[in-house]
């Protein structure tokens, strides 16, 4: 293969499954086209982020959760750099997760949601998009589940209730002392099962390849960029790799020009145990690990928690 695999999932999945698996396999990334995400929505969302974002400092600020460990709310310019990383990262960002009743037996590993009473229609658009990301994701992962010849809804059960959390940035224009030494997302890999990325358009996102070389992705206009996080990298013992992945500095006049984008999180339930699928065990197989355990994990290794 010589490129990542672009794939129209509106398809039927037994169809396109063996192409997205190869790409996963080889380049840990895929584009796939029509998703079902509503483009109107799209388009709303992104405007809401961009208003969201334009706020005063001091009122993104009130959004912060203390201790929360940035899972809901909004996380300042400066707070997260990626693992082994010398410097934070150029973002700031705000977090969507899943709502779950009090008295729902996995509530206690998901805070409620919190809303900017400052943007209209915030909560309503983004509890809609999170709903519509979930809805692709899950054919993403039949898809994958058919490639490793699994039962094509194996995934179903695992990623219920998961702690999936929808990721709303804002990288801003280039400029001062604050840009020296640092990137946008500097080298990193995610740690959650999938992940799901609208606003990829924007030159900058680049993936590390077995070779050593970075190769630019550059999707069409309103496909996702979907690519293997450190969970399923595991549940396959390498088989779907988790990539090292970047957001680089832009030249030019994009420099001066903030970057958003729209990155969902697929997660595995809290108490689903990540155990290598018996038809990828040899001798380098990790040891069983919770998907909550191995998420906390990874977090303090990022300044998360």
């Amino acid at each position: 293969m010589t490129q990542i695999a672009s794939v129209s999932i509106a398809r039927p999945l037994s169809e396109v499954a063996d192409e997205l698996g190869r790409s996963f396999s080889e380049y840990g990334f895929a584009v796939i086209r029509d998703h079902g995400i509503p483009a109107d929505l799209i388009a709303r969302a992104e405007a809401m982020s961009k208003a969201f974002f334009a706020l005063p400092e001091e009122v993104k600020r009130s959004y912060i959760l203390a201790g929360g460990g940035g899972a809901r709310g909004y996380t300042p310019f400066g707070t997260e750099k990626a693992k082994d990383a010398q410097v934070h990262d150029l973002k700031e960002f705000w977090h969507v997760g899943r709502d779950l009743p009090s008295d729902h037996p996995l509530s206690e590993f998901m805070a409620p949601n919190i809303w900017p009473a400052e943007v209209d229609g915030f909560k309503e658009t983004f509890e809609a998009l999170y709903a519509a990301f979930e809805e692709a994701g899950g054919k993403v992962l039949r898809a994958i589940a058919l490639h490793l010849e699994l039962d094509e809804n194996f995934f179903d059960a695992t990623v219920q209730d998961g702690n999936s959390v929808m990721r709303l940035l804002r990288y801003p224009p280039l400029e001062g002392e604050e840009a020296k030494g640092a990137i946008r997302a500097a080298a990193h890999g995610d740690i959650n099962t999938i992940t799901l990325l609208l606003g990829a358009e924007e030159a900058g996102l680049e993936l590390l390849k077995a070779d050593g070389d970075w190769l630019a992705i550059d999707p069409p206009e309103g496909a996702l960029v979907v690519n293997i996080g450190d969970m399923l990298d595991r549940l396959t013992n390498g088989r779907l790799v988790s990539t090292t992945h970047r957001v680089v500095n832009p030249h030019g006049e994009a420099a001066h020009r903030a970057r958003y984008s729209m990155p969902f999180f697929l997660h595995f339930r809290p108490d689903y145990v990540i155990e290598t699928l018996p038809s990828c065990v040899d001798e380098t197989a990790p040891p069983p690990i919770s998907s909550h355990d191995f998420l906390l994990q990874r977090l303090r290794e990022i300044n998360l928690a």
